[in-house]
């Protein structure tokens, strides 16, 4: 009996592999804002909207998740029906250290950050689209809660696009922990770190581009030198969903002191806080979640066009 390989728990989309094999275009997709981000049918209509975005500016979407004991690459119409309407429960969230147990007992599993840098890195994909990424948890001096993506991104020759990362977290202590581990942090024009619902957290990021073309350039620097891995490219929420940073911290704080009096801890925490922030502004982050998510899904396609034309 022969040794199994990678290839052996891969399911590729035709339409991804032949891009791939021809070296045009794709931009990976996460499916944990399907499964876990967003309530139904909203996290199916996102998931369309940005795929749609991404064949609006010529490159090939590739929602990943896993289904069957397989890492599905292209995710069907179909499958992000399901991973949409199962229920948070039903479904496994999976980061790098769950997919061999997911895929051993046959869950259904929805891909994180970290998750979907591993699989699209398995495959060749090298932009990847997402809402926010994980990061440094506040008190995490204490807990020592720091999101798996931050090492994935230094690992995994990636480039994420983002709107920042989510002001539940402990913002300052997320850039501090990207440049220990070497990950250059990118403003898309604007040197202002953003905070997912809100345009700026305060914070100033290390480099700025002003252009596609200008990122696919730091890219192929940064892969063809073999200067490091991954790159994070944080691009602004729209300005007409922008929500109000100061309202904004004092949504999260009020949620805190709720998830602290209901002990909720760990990978709770995050939906718990998202859940009460959508009740606080009555929806309003809810369409601001998915005004960011097509915008850096946008982005992320004119990015890998810009690479791939670069590299013709």
């Amino acid at each position: 009996m022969s040794n199994p390989s990678t290839a052996d728990y891969l399911s590729i989309a035709e339409e991804v592999r032949v891009a791939l094999a021809d070296e045009r275009p794709v931009v990976a997709l996460e499916s944990t804002v399907i499964a876990h981000g967003l309530p139904y049918p909203t996290n199916v209509e996102a998931a369309r909207a940005m795929e749609e975005a991404i064949r609006g500016e010529g490159a090939v979407p590739a929602t990943i998740g896993l289904l069957e004991g397989r890492i599905v690459v292209g995710l069907s119409p179909a499958q992000i029906e399901l991973l949409g309407s199962a229920g948070a429960s039903a479904v496994a969230k999976v980061s790098r250290r769950d997919l061999a147990v997911v895929l051993a007992q046959g869950r259904p599993g929805a891909t994180t950050v970290a998750g979907t840098l591993a699989c699209a890195h398995m495959v060749g994909i090298r932009f990847f689209a997402t809402g926010g990424i994980g990061g440094v948890h506040r008190g995490a001096e204490r807990t020592m809660d720091i999101s798996a993506d931050l090492p994935e991104l230094a690992r995994t020759p990636v480039l994420t696009i983002c709107a920042g990362a989510k002001s539940i977290l402990d913002l300052g202590l997320t850039l501090e922990y990207l440049e220990t581990q070497g990950v250059p942090v990118i403003g898309f024009q604007t040197w202002d770190f953003p905070a997912f619902y809100a345009r700026s957290s305060g914070y100033r990021v290390p480099h700025c581009a002003e252009s596609a073309r200008d990122v696919a350039a730091i890219a192929r620097a940064q892969w063809k030198g073999k200067f490091g891995n991954g790159i994070l490219v944080a691009c602004p929420i729209p300005q007409e969903h922008a929500i109000d940073p100061a309202a904004l911290e004092t949504l999260i704080n009020d949620a805190l002191v709720r998830a602290n009096e209901q002990r909720i801890t760990g990978a709770s925490v995050t939906p718990f806080l998202l859940s009460q922030i959508a009740q606080a502004t009555e929806g309003q982050s809810v369409t601001a979640n998915l005004a960011l998510l097509v915008n850096n899904a946008t982005w992320a396609a004119r990015f890998a066009r810009a690479y791939a034309e670069g590299n013709i």
